[in-house]
C-alpha cells in the first residue's frame, strides 16, 4: 500500500483544521486551549485512506506567531494542500507559508478555496484568480483548485478525487536512504512511556530494533510502533509514524530530535549549504548575520558566513554559505532548510544542504570550497561521492560518507567500487582517497625524501615516523603504509626497516670520510671485546671536536652496514668480535649439557673481558636470545 503526507498551509482561521475534519472525521485540534479558543497552535494529525492509498494529514497553525511550529511539520509533506478562505482570500500567512513550502522544494499540490458556502459564485471566481495569480510560475501552476465547503460537504468528493491522482503519480520513498525520523512530539503514555512521533521520511522502523536518539546519542529500544493509529511491527517511509521508545524518560526528549540507527548519522553546528532568498524579503542575508534555523522539526540560532567577496545574498538571488549553530542538529546532504529572521521573526531564505559535516573556511580556501560545493549542488552521485572523497585530503571511511550523504551502506560502497573503476577514488583497506590526492601524497613523500638526501647525505635515509609526522600528519592511519608501498612496488623508494630513501640515493664519501670509517673499523676490529668507547675511538682516529658530529655520521655508516653493533648506549663492537663471542657463548653451552649455565665470572674469564665489559655483553646477548638470566647466571639458550 503506498502511503503519503499531505499537509495543509494558510493563514490563521481559513478552514486548515475544519477541512482536515470534514475529509477523515478526525480533529486534529488536540490541545484544550485550541478547543477553548478555537485556533490551531500546534501540530494536529489525522489520517484517511482512499483506495489503495494511505494518507497522512499534517495540519499545521496558521497564526504568524505560531510559525515555528508549522514549520516542525512541513518537513515530511509529499503533497501540499495550500487553503485559501473563500470570504478573506490571499492574506499574509498564506503567502509566507506558501514561500516556505517552495523553498522546501515540495513538488506537488492542490489549491483548496474553503468555506465556499459563504460567498457568492462571483466572489468565488474572484477568489479563484487571485490563487492563480498567487502560484503562477510556482509547483501549483497547473494544479487543481477545488472549492470546497466543510460546513455542507460540498466539493469534498472531488477533493479526495484530486488528492488520489496526485498521490498515484508521487513516487515511493528513496530506499537508498539510511533511517531517520524527526521527532515533532514527545509525550509518555501511562503503561507504555515514552512516545515520539513524526514523519518517518527515510527507511523503516522495526519493533524490538535498537536505534539512537541525536543528538545526544542516546541507544534507545523500540518497544512498539503505531501507524495512522494502529500497532504494526514495522513502519515504512512516508508514514505517520509513533513510537514507543524503551531506555529512555520523556523529559529526556523534545521536538527537533531525530531517531536514527545506531552509529550511523552525527551531530553538527556547521553546515555549508546553498541559500536562496525569498524574491519578497525585506533584507539581503549578510554574513554574521544571526538567524533561525528549521531543519527537520528543529529550530535552532546560528550565524551565516556568506563564501563570496560580496558578503551577502540579495533578495531574489541564490548563494553558497556556511552556518554555524549555536546548538547541534542533526542533517546530511540535501536536506531542506528554511532561514527566518532572528527578529522580527519572518521568512527570508530557504536552501539546501551541501556539506552537513563542514569545517571552518579559512579566506584562502574559499574558492576551493566554493567549486567543491558547486559539484555538490547537481545530480550526479557519483560526481558528490568523489567530491567529498577529493575534498578530505586525508582520507574517509566509508562511514563517513555515510553519515554526510545519508546514503546505506551498501549504496555508497556500490558508488565507491564504480569511482574506483574510473580511477576517480582509490580504496586502502576500507579508507576511500582520490587519486589527486593520493598522487599528491606520493610526490611529497618523494620531495621530502630528496631533501633529507641533501641534507644528511651520509644517512641510510629518513626515518619512517619522521617522514610520516612531515607528510601524513593529517591523513587516516592506513594511507602511509599504501603510499609508500605503491612507491617501493613502482622501484621509486627503498623501504629497509626503520628507514626509507630514494632507489638512485648512494653514499658518497669524500676522501677524509672514507679514510675515517676504515680506521674506525679496523679499531672495533683490532680492539677485540675491549672495545674503546665512542669518544675513546675519535680521539684515536684523530677527530677533532668540530669534526666530531661529522664522524658519528660515519660511524652511523658503520652501524647501517652492520659492520659494528651496538652493544650497549655508546659501547659498540665489532660484528665479527660479536659472532666469535657468541660462538664461544654456543660451544660453553654444549659442553655443559644439560645445565647449560654460565655465572659472570665464567663469562669474563671465556671473553677475556673485565667486569666492565662483562655485564653489557651478557645483557646484549640477553636481548639477542642467545642467554637467558637465571638468577644470577645465565642459561645458554639453543639457538
Amino acid at each position: 500500500m503506498h502511503s503519503i503526507i499531505v499537509g495543509t498551509a494558510g493563514h490563521i482561521d481559513h478552514g486548515k483544521s475544519a477541512l482536515v475534519r470534514a475529509l477523515t472525521g478526525t480533529d486534529p485540534d488536540r490541545l484544550p486551549e485550541e478547543k477553548k479558543r478555537g485556533i490551531t497552535i500546534d501540530l494536529g494529525f489525522a489520517d484517511l485512506q482512499i483506495e489503495d492509498i494511505k494518507i497522512g494529514f499534517v495540519d499545521v497553525p496558521g497564526h504568524e506567531r505560531f510559525v515555528k511550529n508549522m514549520l516542525a511539520g512541513a518537513h515530511g509533506i509529499d503533497l501540499l494542500a495550500l487553503v485559501i478562505a473563500a470570504d478573506e482570500s490571499v492574506m499574509p500567512q498564506t503567502r509566507e507559508h506558501f514561500d516556505i513550502c517552495r523553498l522546501l522544494e515540495i513538488r506537488e499540490g492542490i489549491v483548496v478555496i474553503t468555506k465556499s458556502d459563504l460567498v457568492e459564485p462571483d466572489m468565488l471566481s474572484l477568489v479563484e484568480e487571485e490563487a492563480t495569480e498567487l502560484v503562477a510560475g510556482s509547483f501549483l501552476e497547473n494544479a487543481p483548485i477545488v472549492s470546497v465547503s466543510s460546513k455542507t460537504g460540498a466539493g469534498l468528493g472531488q477533493l479526495k478525487q484530486s488528492i488520489l491522482d496526485i498521490a498515484r503519480r508521487i513516487p515511493v520513498r528513496d530506499s537508498d536512504l539510511v533511517m531517520r525520523l524527526p521527532i515533532d512530539r514527545a509525550f509518555s503514555m501511562k503503561g507504555f512511556g515514552a512516545v515520539v512521533t513524526g514523519t518517518l521520511i527515510a527507511g523503516d522502523i522495526v519493533e524490538g530494533n535498537e536505534l539512537e536518539l541525536l543528538p545526544g546519542n542516546e541507544r534507545v529500544r523500540v518497544r512498539g510502533v503505531q501507524v495512522h493509529g494502529k500497532s504494526v511491527t514495522k513502519a515504512q517511509a512516508g508514514q505517520r509514524t509513533a513510537v514507543n521508545l524503551a531506555g529512555i524518560d520523556v523529559v529526556q526528549l523534545e521536538r527537533g530530535m531525530v531517531l536514527g540507527e545506531p552509529s550511523i548519522l552525527r551531530p553538527t553546528q556547521i553546515i555549508d549549504t546553498s541559500i536562496t532568498v525569498l524574491a519578497n524579503a525585506s533584507r539581503s542575508l549578510k554574513s554574521r548575520s544571526r538567524v533561525r534555523f528549521h531543519l527537520g522539526a528543529a529550530e535552532v540560532l546560528g550565524r551565516v558566513r556568506v563564501l563570496d567577496q560580496t558578503s551577502e545574498i540579495s533578495a531574489g538571488h541564490t548563494g553558497l554559505a556556511q552556518i554555524r549553530l549555536e546548538t547541534p542538529v542533526v542533517a546530511v546532504h540535501n536536506d531542506r532548510f528554511i532561514i527566518r529572521n532572528y527578529s522580527p521573526a519572518e521568512t527570508i531564505a530557504g536552501g539546501v544542504v551541501l556539506d552537513p559535516q563542514a569545517s571552518k573556511h579559512r579566506g584562502r580556501e574559499i574558492e576551493k570550497t566554493r567549486l567543491k560545493l558547486s559539484e555538490l549542488t547537481n545530480d550526479d552521485r557519483l560526481g558528490k561521492l568523489v567530491a567529498f572523497v577529493d575534498a578530505a585530503s586525508g582520507g574517509l571511511r566509508v562511514n563517513d560518507l555515510v553519515a554526510v550523504l545519508g546514503w546505506k551502506s551498501d549504496v555508497t560502497l556500490n558508488l565507491s567500487k564504480q569511482a574506483r573503476a574510473a580511477s576517480r577514488v582509490v580504496e586502502i583497506n576500507g579508507v576511500l582517497l582520490s587519486s589527486e590526492n593520493f598522487a599528491r601524497l606520493s610526490k611529497n613523500v618523494l620531495s621530502t625524501i630528496e631533501s633529507h638526501h641533501k641534507r644528511e647525505p651520509l644517512t641510510r635515509g629518513i626515518l619512517r615516523e619522521t617522514l610520516r609526522e612531515k607528510v601524513f600528519a593529517h591523513t587516516l592511519p592506513e594511507i602511509f603504509g599504501a603510499v609508500i608501498d605503491d612507491l617501493v612496488r613502482v622501484g621509486s623508494v627503498v623501504a629497509e626497516k626503520d628507514f626509507i630513501r630514494l632507489s638512485t640515493h648512494n653514499i658518497g664519501l669524500s676522501e677524509v670520510d672514507a679514510r675515517l670509517k676504515s680506521t674506525l673499523e679496523k679499531m672495533y676490529l683490532d680492539s677485540g671485546a675491549e672495545a674503546p668507547t665512542v669518544d675513546e675511538a675519535f680521539s684515536r682516529a684523530g677527530v677533532t671536536a668540530a669534526g666530531r658530529n661529522q664522524a658519528r655520521k660515519v660511524l652511523q655508516l658503520l652501524i647501517d652496514d652492520g659492520s659494528i653493533v651496538r652493544i650497549q648506549s655508546e659501547m659498540f663492537m665489532h660484528r665479527k668480535v660479536a659472532e666469535g663471542l657468541k660462538a664461544k657463548l654456543l660451544e660453553y653451552g654444549s659442553r655443559h649439557e644439560p645445565q647449560r649455565l654460565i655465572d659472570v665470572a665464567a663469562f669474563k674469564e671465556l671473553a677475556g673481558v673485565s667486569r666492565k665489559y662483562a655485564i653489557p655483553l651478557l645483557e646484549y646477548f640477553d636481548g639477542a636470545r642467545v642467554t637467558r638470566r637465571a638468577g644470577d647466571k645465565r642459561l645458554i639458550l639453543k639457538v
